[in-house]
């Protein structure tokens, strides 16, 4: 199955939104997408993301 990239917007505390780039196939779930991408920022020195599904963006590119 052939990997897709995603971007994934995290708003954070500092008022600021994080974008991750994820690599998952066409029926990858959302939510694996999202955790994927939290816990990337979560291991990053930038500051804390929100942990909240719904406040993420999640859209498919190319």
């Amino acid at each position: 199955m052939e990997s897709r990239c995603w971007h994934v917007a995290l708003p954070a505390v500092d008022g600021r939104q994080y974008v991750y780039r994820v690599y998952a196939p066409d029926d990858a779930l959302l939510a694996d997408l999202f955790w994927d991408a939290w816990h990337c920022h979560d291991e990053g020195p930038h500051p804390r993301a929100y942990d909240l599904f719904d406040a993420a963006r999640i859209e498919r590119v190319g």
